[in-house]
């Protein structure tokens, strides 16, 4: 790998091509940093976020040495998107987030791949959607489904009455966010 282009992505992948260990080395330098905050944020221990990145430059590395890898974003974007995935489907066998995974397809999380570019598109649109939600409702849904706290903790920090009203505003939250979310996301999604 050459010094002076060895951190573009070209390089990268050349060097991951050419069994340069320096290249797979600098890869976990740069890019476990954004993987670990995501997963120690979302349930996570700093173990399973070893594990999770080690499984996606696994995934990485196997797709570039069998020549299938069709990378059409950068290296951080795919990494992200690839860990994230790993991630959520971890965190759905342990059954930490009571549902998202079936329940809500339209943020991504379906089994086919989903190229990078459309995943950032998504994350995007996603994040637009939940800042034009508003309160209580975008902090409701995230004490739900990334802080995974309990419909009883919900309950009694917003003040409901009982967990049933809790559960019918967190339902209707959810519907105001996917309508939020689908109206932006037709506007700029491009067409097949």
């Amino acid at each position: 790998m050459q010094r002076a282009a060895e951190h573009t992505d070209e390089a990268l992948i050349a060097g991951i091509r050419h069994d340069d260990d320096r290249a797979l080395s600098y890869l976990y330098k740069l890019h476990y940093p954004m993987v670990s905050h995501f997963i120690l944020s979302n349930s996570g221990t700093s173990d399973e976020a070893k594990d999770i990145f080690q499984e996606g430059i696994l995934v990485f590395y196997e797709k570039i040495k069998d020549g299938t890898l069709e990378l059409t974003c950068q290296i951080k974007t795919y990494l992200y998107s690839v860990c994230r995935r790993l991630w959520l489907k971890k965190l759905a066998e342990k059954n930490r987030f009571s549902g998202v995974i079936d329940s809500e397809n339209f943020i991504g999380l379906e089994d086919e791949p989903v190229a990078p570019e459309e995943t950032e598109l998504k994350f995007s649109v996603m994040e637009q959607a939940m800042n034009q939600l508003g309160e209580p409702c975008r902090t409701l849904l995230e004490d739900f489904y990334i802080q995974a706290r309990s419909m009883q903790d919900i309950t009694e920090k917003f003040g409901y009455t009982n967990a049933d009203n809790a559960k019918n505003q967190k339902y209707k939250c959810l519907m105001r966010l996917k309508k939020l979310f689908f109206t932006a996301y037709k506007t700029v999604a491009p067409a097949e």
